[in-house]
């Protein structure tokens, strides 16, 4: 949901989403709430409509976007304090949005002693060293993909390894060559890609990808294991035009996810998916 502002994963519990939308998120309000995401402090602008995404892919997967910031622009005026005081907040996802609120979100986090996770992505494009440095680090997850991961190092002059010793878990994909975990004083671990049956649309993807890790550290499984669900969920996002049209039954994905991954990792899985249908 990187157009809604930012999002707060409130893990062991339902996830809570927040950001700055207009009256038209009437309907997609509803079918969030319907599947189980709680939108009780989205902020909703008197004034402007919600953000918009709109991209363009051709059949050789090169893409146009166009985006309309809308009322993301007033999520810099949102305290995570009333959040923290009713003890909500176990990870604070800080994707890309606002830049002002990026930047004021993650200072929140870091003065209260929040964990986030620092997912800066489109925007870094259009950032300095400066604001980059402040965004990334100290966070408890630092997610981006190989050019995004370039682009950090390349504006905040800090090497590869400089970026991984400032966060506890860098989080970097790499296409089809799948997903490096760095976790500060561990061995790299490294996933490779799920298997596609058929790429139609890359959109979304990489969102895929995060909400399958973000999953998998829910229900407290070791690195490994969160990084094997994103890459599988990536992959069902990848094989479905739209980003949020793709069919997560619980027997096909256990079974395209013991294929990828062995067996004991849909026995893993397993008992998390039992509120998904067959």
């Amino acid at each position: 949901m990187r157009f809604l502002a930012f999002g707060l994963a409130n893990l062991g519990a339902a996830p809570l989403l927040v950001g700055a939308v207009g009256d038209d998120f009437v309907d997609y309000r509803a079918w969030l709430e319907r599947h189980g995401v709680d939108c009780s402090f989205v902020r909703v602008s008197e004034l402007l409509h919600t953000a918009r995404f709109i991209c363009t892919t051709d059949r050789a997967q090169a893409q146009i976007a166009s985006f309309y910031a809308g009322a993301m622009s007033e999520a810099r005026e949102i305290e995570l304090a009333p959040l923290q005081a009713q003890g909500r907040l176990d990870l604070v996802v800080i994707a890309p949005n606002d830049p002002v609120a990026m930047l004021r979100h993650t200072q929140e986090c870091r003065h209260r002693g929040i964990p986030f996770a620092a997912d800066p992505s489109q925007q870094l494009a259009w950032s300095e060293g400066e604001g980059i440095r402040r965004l990334v680090d100290g966070a408890t997850f630092l997610f981006s993909n190989e050019y995004e991961a370039a682009l950090i190092s390349q504006k905040t002059g800090w090497s590869a390894q400089e970026v991984a010793g400032r966060v506890g878990v860098r989080v970097t994909t790499h296409g089809r060559e799948g997903v490096v975990v760095e976790r500060r004083g561990e061995a790299a671990v490294k996933v490779p890609a799920a298997l596609t049956e058929r790429g139609l649309d890359p959109t979304g993807v990489g969102d895929g990808f995060r909400a399958g890790f973000l999953a998998g550290l829910s229900w407290g499984m070791p690195d490994e294991r969160c990084a094997q669900v994103g890459c599988m969920l990536a992959t069902l996002v990848f094989e479905t035009v739209g980003t949020q049209e793709y069919d997560l039954g619980r027997g096909s994905f256990l079974a395209r996810l013991g294929e990828a991954y062995g067996d004991a990792a849909a026995a893993e899985v397993e008992s998390h998916l039992r509120t998904l249908r067959p």
